[in-house]
């Protein structure tokens, strides 16, 4: 989707803006005491299995000792085994992963990263992939003790970890997905909506109708139940400030993380096509002045600029947005504490991230089959929800003129220049079925395929 373009670009966006030091690299300390993993029982699975190598690889270097439970502060004992570090996955040489965060402070010191979300740019915008990666997963903290993935930033500044929270992150990325982290972008909540502020606001493509409880205005107390009423997004282009697009990223009080996630990633691509309006990218010095008091990174302006102008290259249909979802977890509750985590699947993982993340150099950008969208239905807004899905899906859609009559029916215009298997795809991505179908020949169009979005179109869909 052109959606799916803003969210690469963002990441190049975003670590821009920032400052600070660079999270240390090497090998860690020895750790105090052997890790004994086997005298608990462990609700883990096998471990993954090792990929096939991508040619020519970049192997990020290896820890040859990982620190043991409890090297760095005081944690309480452990209530299951740690799991064996996952093999690392060998990305095309140059890729850079920028973690895109969102913290949870509004004031003091402390904070979660509650929004994590790895940014994978290949050189030359070859491709791009953006994993959501659920805030409650629960994993090894290299050192430290099993926990949240949200908390490593914290613990990592608190116990003394080398390279702070940045670092210990890195680590429980590498750790227990096999990735490993180049760079960081982190924003706060206040800072988020002072960004969008200074971009004009967000015209955000929604795909599902949302509701949820907000704040009936900023400066009403959060505290009393006078202050909130139930408000409603509606599916469609909907246009947010800094503060509605806070919270439609962040609430999830009628919905679930999961869901959260596809609010979040609509919120990065509807940045992105704002960003590319405002030609943020090419005057990136500008906005780098005017955003770095609202994001906190490790990249500097000038490593900033290369990645800016390889993500405005990537085909939309070279772009994964991909999720840790429900069929990559599963729910469990901490012994003693009974508090509810999602702990990883290690080998549904493996090949989530072996089919979003690999993009092997030699392999030619193909051109993706082309689909013409056309409003049949007087909703013009559904139409650019229509390509922004097939666009998710991998495939290029472009908007033609509005048809001259309303269709009660959605369908699929097949003029005979693409195979079955292609036509599967389009269908599968738009969750039609082939009653959709109508073959035509009709030899002057440029596009294999037309869709007609009539009044039965449903633009809701789950893109875990």
């Amino acid at each position: 989707m052109n959606l799916a373009r803003l969210a690469c670009t963002l990441a190049c966006l975003l670590t821009a803006c920032g400052y600070g030091g660079k999270a240390a690299t090497g090998t860690l300390p020895p750790p105090k005491a052997e890790a004994s993993p086997a005298v608990l029982g462990t609700p883990f699975g096998p471990s993954a299995p090792t990929p096939s190598p991508v040619q020519p690889p970049v192997v990020p270097p290896t820890l040859k000792i990982w620190p043991s439970p409890g090297a760095y502060g005081s944690p309480p004992p452990l209530t299951t085994a740690v799991p064996k570090p996952v093999q690392p996955l060998l990305l095309p040489r140059g890729t850079q992963n920028v973690l895109l965060l969102g913290s949870d402070r509004r004031t003091g010191t402390g904070f979660r990263t509650d929004t994590i979300i790895l940014a994978s740019l290949l050189p030359e915008g070859r491709g791009v992939t953006l994993l959501s990666i659920p805030r409650d997963l629960y994993v090894y903290l290299p050192g430290y003790t099993m926990q949240r993935i949200n908390t490593a930033w914290a613990f990592g500044q608190t116990v003394g970890y080398p390279g702070g929270g940045p670092q210990l992150l890195y680590d429980a990325i590498r750790y227990n997905l096999g990735l490993h982290v180049d760079h960081y972008a982190l924003v706060e909540m206040t800072g988020f909506e002072q960004a969008v502020d200074a971009l004009g606001g967000l015209d955000l493509r929604v795909a599902c109708d949302y509701t949820d409880w907000r704040l009936k205005s900023r400066e009403l107390p959060p505290t009393a139940v006078s202050s909130w009423s139930l408000f409603t997004v509606p599916s469609g282009i909907v246009h947010m400030d800094g503060y509605e697009s806070l919270w439609y990223a962040r609430s999830r009080q009628r919905s679930s993380d999961y869901d959260r996630s596809r609010r979040q990633h609509e919120v990065l691509r509807a940045l992105y096509r704002r960003a590319l309006t405002l030609d943020a990218f090419l005057r990136l010095p500008a906005f780098y002045g005017e955003l770095r008091d609202f994001v906190i990174s490790d990249v500097g302006l000038a490593e900033a600029a290369p990645l800016a102008l390889a993500a405005i290259r990537v085909d939309p249909a070279r772009i994964h947005s991909r999720f840790i979802g429900r069929g990559e977890v599963r729910g469990w509750t901490i012994p003693g504490s009974g508090a509810q985590v999602l702990l990883p699947q290690p080998e549904a993982i493996r090949s989530l991230l072996e089919e979003a993340f690999l993009f092997p150099d030699d392999d030619p950008i193909q051109p993706a089959v082309q689909v013409e969208v056309v409003d049949a239905a007087g909703r013009p807004d559904w139409a650019d929800l229509a390509v922004e899905r097939l666009e998710y899906a991998g495939l290029e859609a472009v908007a033609g003129p509005a048809y001259p009559q309303r269709e009660p029916l959605s369908l699929l215009l097949d003029f005979g220049r693409a195979t079955g298997e292609e036509r599967n795809a389009v269908l599968h991505a738009l969750g039609l079925t082939e009653a959709a179908v109508v073959p035509l020949d009709y030899p002057s169009g440029t596009a294999p395929f037309r869709l007609l979005v009539g009044e039965n179109y449903s633009p809701c869909f789950d893109p875990t």
